[in-house]
């Protein structure tokens, strides 16, 4: 009985192994010979993208690149599926973007109406992003799939701007992670993540005090060693905290803003004025007091320079130094601060008109 089973299963494969052959088959129902079906015979499907990183600024569009081709090189153009998902740098799920076939395509959520497929030549998968956000920074996936194949690489996307640190009016260490993301996305900004920190610190950025960064990790940036900061006996680098309970510990922050969609201007007034007073001038000359980020952005990226405390959004009184000299502060530059002084000393205010208004 044993030996009658084995014969019907080897007669049973062999049937199989002739009637199979060395190539596969998969439907499609838009295109296709007479009956549908098309036939893959040793093709194999390749998608690439010409660089790992692509570098914008807020406000920008860009261009994702993705392209894909057949080996051996197809008689007939396809259509085969492409979708493209994002990573935020700050992790989390995966999010769609765009799912695109052949002339036909459907956005996503935040980027619903930013984003569109290139196709400026067979194979063109790229993707063209518009008006880009501070929280689009991350890890771009292009997948492709056409019947049973499917390949896939991927683009990071990173915003050039400044990463700077910020703290509680009450002082340092008072900020939960969900205290840190909001307080950054009022002064105009977002939470900076490990890869923009660590260009700061590349930079020169040299701060002694930690802060939460997008991943919910704690780091700070040393250039220069000393006792009171790890020690002067450890190297120049980011010193880690590691990743903190979210609710329970408190820190500083370092937020990230990038270009500014306006101008930051420092208003002459006849006279020093008080925090609600300095809200009255900008609102009188058609502007609003500027926020940290956008003073940042205008230091690092327009190069405000200028020697004259002056209120800002938050309550803070800070002035932003490029070209260091006497009786402006340090001998490097950066934006000085003065902390948070009570709202009725005087000083004069930083005001912030946007692109539209400013025209």
């Amino acid at each position: 009985m044993m030996i009658c089973c084995i014969l019907t299963l080897l007669l049973l494969g062999a049937q199989l192994a002739l009637s199979i052959p060395n190539n596969f088959f998969y439907h499609d129902f838009r295109k296709g010979n007479g009956n549908k079906e098309i036939h893959f015979s040793g093709v194999k499907l390749h998608v690439d993208s010409a660089q790992p990183a692509v570098f914008a600024a807020t406000g920008d569009n860009v261009t994702l690149p993705c392209r894909f081709w057949y080996e051996p090189e197809l008689t007939s153009p396809r259509e085969p599926r492409v979708k493209w998902s994002w990573q935020p740098a700050a992790g989390g799920h995966e999010t769609d973007v765009l799912v695109a076939i052949g002339s036909r395509s459907r956005s996503f959520g935040e980027f619903r109406g930013r984003v569109q497929i290139r196709q400026d030549f067979q194979g063109d998968a790229a993707l063209v992003m518009t008006n880009l956000m501070l929280n689009d920074t991350g890890r771009y996936h292009c997948e492709v799939v056409d019947g049973l194949e499917d390949k896939s690489t991927s683009v990071y996307l990173e915003l050039r701007g400044v990463v700077f640190p910020y703290q509680h009016p009450r002082g340092h260490y008072h900020l939960s992670f969900l205290a840190a993301q909001q307080a950054c996305e009022q002064q105009a900004s977002t939470l900076a993540t490990f890869s923009q920190l660590f260009q700061s610190w590349k930079e020169g950025l040299n701060w002694c005090n930690a802060g939460w960064l997008a991943d919910g990790t704690v780091q700070y940036p040393m250039t220069r060693p000393r006792v009171p900061c790890g020690g002067d006996g450890l190297a120049p680098g980011v010193r880690n905290y590691g990743r903190r309970h979210l609710q329970l510990h408190r820190y500083d922050v370092f937020c990230f803003s990038s270009t500014l969609q306006g101008k930051v201007y420092y208003l002459q007034p006849s006279h020093t004025m008080n925090l609600t007073e300095a809200q009255q001038a900008c609102q009188e000359d058609g502007a609003q007091v500027a926020k940290v980020g956008q003073l940042y952005a205008a230091w690092k990226l327009s190069v405000l320079d200028r020697c004259d405390a002056g209120w800002l959004a938050d309550g803070s009184v800070r002035y932003p130094i490029t070209r260091p000299r006497r009786n402006c502060g340090p001998s490097e530059p950066g934006v000085r601060s003065f902390g948070f002084p009570p709202p009725q000393h005087k000083h004069g205010v930083y005001c912030y008109k946007s692109g539209d208004e400013f025209m």
